[in-house]
Parts: C-alpha cells; structure tokens; sequence
C-alpha cells in the first residue's frame, strides 16, 4: 500500500487548482481572416506581418474583394487592396499591425481601420528605393463618419 504525505496531497491540491487559472490567463492568439484579389502579392506581404505578429492569419483569395468590402461596411472612398476581420472589427488595405493591437486593446465603438489606397512605403508596399509616401489610418464608423486613428 502506498502511503501519501500530507505535504504532497496539499501540493497536489494547489497544483490542480491554479492550473484552470493558469490556462485561463494564457493570451489567445487572435484570428485575421483576408480577402484578396488572386495576383496581389503585396496582401500577402501585408498578411505576413500580422503572422510574424503572432496572428493566426488566414487567407482567401477571389477575383474580386468589392462585396466582401461592402459585406464588412466599409465606405468607398476607404477602399485599400485588400479586406480583413479580426474580432468583429473590418480591417481595409495596408493597415500596420501597431493601429490593430490598438484596435482590440481600446476596443472603440467603430467597424474598423482603413488605409486608403495603395501608399509606398505601408506595410507590404514597401518598395526598395521609392521613398515612403505619408499615410493614415482612418477608424470608421457605420453611421459614415471617421477620424483620423493613426
């Protein structure tokens, strides 16, 4: 028969409680679904940096991205290249992965980020050589107003 110390049941005790607690506080990864044109390779270079970031990032590539962009709100003039979600908020072209984690951690009542356009020098579109054109990084929101985020 195998006796047990009094001092190994109480530490097996402690280890079984605070192991909920310890997965519990483990930080979840979070999920950035794309949506891109088939040939744009700089989406992938943009996606690349949210994975190198630590998000799970998956993509899917179509012909067009226009209904998945108008599907996620967001307006026209704020269309970028490429169209993303990541916990409920839109995600449009070029935005850097500092305005993300901004995002989710303030958690702003907005659909979400947009870079315009296709500015050089924006996460996935640098281009050796070309200086960085200046670029924002507008929040919107569903009743059509924005700011500048970034």
């Amino acid at each position: 028969m195998t006796t047990i110390s009094r001092r190994r049941l109480v530490a097996g005790l402690a280890f079984l409680t605070a192991a909920p607690r310890a997965l519990a506080a483990a930080p979840t990864v979070p999920a950035l679904e794309v949506w891109k044109v088939r040939a744009c390779g700089c989406c992938s270079a943009w996606a690349r940096r949210f994975e190198q970031a630590g998000f799970a990032v998956t993509m899917h590539e179509l012909d067009d991205v226009t209904p998945v962009r108008a599907a996620a709100g967001v307006p026209a003039d704020l269309a970028g290249c490429h169209t993303a979600k990541v916990e409920g908020y839109a995600v449009e072209g070029h935005v850097p992965v500092e305005a993300v984690r901004r995002l989710l951690a303030e958690r702003p009542a907005v659909v979400g980020l947009a870079v315009p356009g296709m500015p050089v020098g924006s996460p996935g579109m640098e281009v050796e050589g070309e200086p960085a054109e200046p670029f924002r990084v507008y929040a919107f929101a569903a009743d059509g107003s924005r700011q500048v985020f970034e």
